[in-house]
């Protein structure tokens, strides 16, 4: 997984040097399998990926011109980082949160559910 992560962050990267966006999206997107509905004349359709819960991480780059600048930019960053982990521990803690997750019915890997990792800078796919 920290591979994968790894890839999707150096894709992250490249699009951004590359483009003249300089911001773009990490979109996780976390499913169960789930086994397709049946039809009359067909006994075993499969299983198909239901996505559950999917988290849009928005991300931009900047250069600040000046020391306050970057003081001001770090000042941001820090509150919005800790208004997002506020935000998701309040949502995992809560009763709605934690029935949001499917029973995990196996445990194979590190995480029982697959997981998609797809990366955007200017809405286009980079990885």
């Amino acid at each position: 997984m920290e591979s994968l992560v790894d890839e999707k962050v150096d894709a992250f990267w490249k699009g951004v040097d590359g483009g003249a966006s300089k911001s773009g999206q990490i979109i996780v997107t976390f499913s169960e399998k789930k086994q397709k509905k049946t039809t009359w004349f067909q006994v075993y359709a499969g299983e198909e990926e239901v996505p559950w819960e999917q988290w849009i991480i928005s991300a931009e780059i900047r250069q600040p011109k000046s020391d306050q600048d970057r003081q001001t930019f770090d000042a941001n960053l820090a509150s919005a980082l800790a208004n997002s982990l506020r935000t998701i521990l309040t949502h995992t803690s809560s009763e709605r949160g934690r029935l949001a997750v499917p029973l995990i019915t196996e445990a194979h890997s590190i995480s029982p559910f697959p997981m998609k990792m797809v990366v955007k800078v200017g809405g286009i796919d980079v990885g």
